[in-house]
């Protein structure tokens, strides 16, 4: 085997574990820094997972310019993200980071564009991706199951109490969560967005500070319609953190339940009124033999050994980001925001 690909985590806070975990199982990668703006943090985490020869702190810059690696782990705060990539990819590291890729879209920008400049890979974990549920439907709709796709509703229900940040972050449910249905929309899909309308608010009794829910209708790129609505303060009847999609073709209709059932069903006669159905099977696909965030971080780091770009890099999450910040933008301003071209103007909180 070649050398191990020496990594940077930072950010030693709860997500951390959801990506060393999977880091543990790869024999080709080793953490060799942690760094955090609490110390304490840092070495918390390298006892909790025995990485014994890493070193701690608080610094990113130095750390990055003692140890050289080959690659940076970004799971800080969104806020962060940004400062964090351009750092490690001036320094000559690949990253990888947690979503969301930035706040905005010019730091979003200014990040793909430090990529490019250092040649480097910048992705991000879009976990969604990497599940066999979602192959499984994103093969059924682009199989052609139920004839043309013209239609993809996306609906997500969870009462989450998560305490911190979250609870008084400005645009929550879109900023924080939604990122990953509509990077989900855009895989199953495979189309790009065009233009959306967002209504967001905070329901009575939220113990959110800022708009916890909301309707979002996009337009894809060819010719698709794609409906979210979400909330994270709905208690009760919770749908899957994968959310439920029905997509629907000019042939039937798809259901996935966002865990383990998908089913189909589409007409046997044209009729006048209602025409009788059959149902169908979902086509056989391979199983990913990583899934969730090993799935994302295993493709990374063959990317960075073998070359090619992983799924989530950021000159394709970028698309993503900007349904994230022009369903923002639509909500604050009441009007359909235009994403034809990534919408150079689309500022979080503008």
């Amino acid at each position: 085997m070649d050398k191990k690909l020496r990594a940077i985590l930072v950010g030693c806070g709860g997500i951390s574990g959801a990506w060393l975990t999977p880091i543990r199982q790869f024999d080709d990668v080793e953490i060799v820094g942690l760094v955090d703006l609490k110390p304490e943090n840092a070495a918390a985490t390298k006892a909790r997972f025995e990485l014994d020869r890493a070193e701690i702190g608080d610094d990113l810059t130095a750390m990055l310019k003692r140890l050289a690696p080959d690659l940076v782990f970004d799971c800080t705060l969104p806020e962060a993200h940004t400062k964090v990539a351009t750092a490690a990819l001036s320094c000559g590291a690949h990253v990888l980071g947690e979503k969301p890729m930035a706040v905005s879209m010019p730091e979003a920008r200014q990040a793909v564009a430090a990529a490019e400049k250092a040649g480097k890979i910048y992705a991000v974990i879009q976990n969604r991706r990497y599940m066999d549920n979602i192959v499984a439907f994103r093969k059924a709709v682009t199989d052609g199951c139920a004839g043309r796709l013209h239609t993809l509703n996306a609906d997500f229900f969870i009462g989450a109490h998560f305490g911190g940040f979250r609870e008084v972050m400005r645009h929550v449910l879109i900023l924080d969560m939604a990122i990953h249905t509509f990077d989900q929309a855009r895989h199953i899909s495979g189309q790009d967005p065009l233009a959306v309308y967002c209504h967001e608010w905070n329901p009575p009794g939220s113990w959110y500070e800022h708009g916890a829910s909301a309707i979002a209708i996009f337009e894809m790129s060819e010719g698709v319609i794609f409906r979210y609505q979400g909330s994270w303060c709905a208690e009760g009847m919770n749908t899957s953190w994968e959310c439920q999609w029905r997509a629907i073709g000019d042939q039937g209709s798809m259901l996935w339940d966002g865990r383990e059932t998908i089913v189909g069903e589409r007409p046997i006669a044209r009729q006048n009124l209602v025409s009788p159905v059959e149902s169908f099977q979902r086509p056989i696909y391979t199983h990913l033999n990583h899934q969730g965030h090993a799935g994302v971080i295993r493709e990374f780091l063959d990317c960075v050994r073998n070359g090619g770009r992983p799924q989530t890099d950021c000159r394709d999450n970028i698309k993503s980001l900007a349904m994230v910040h022009g369903a923002i933008k639509s909500a604050e301003q009441r009007r359909k925001v235009d994403l034809s071209s990534l919408a150079d103007d689309l500022v979080c909180g503008s």
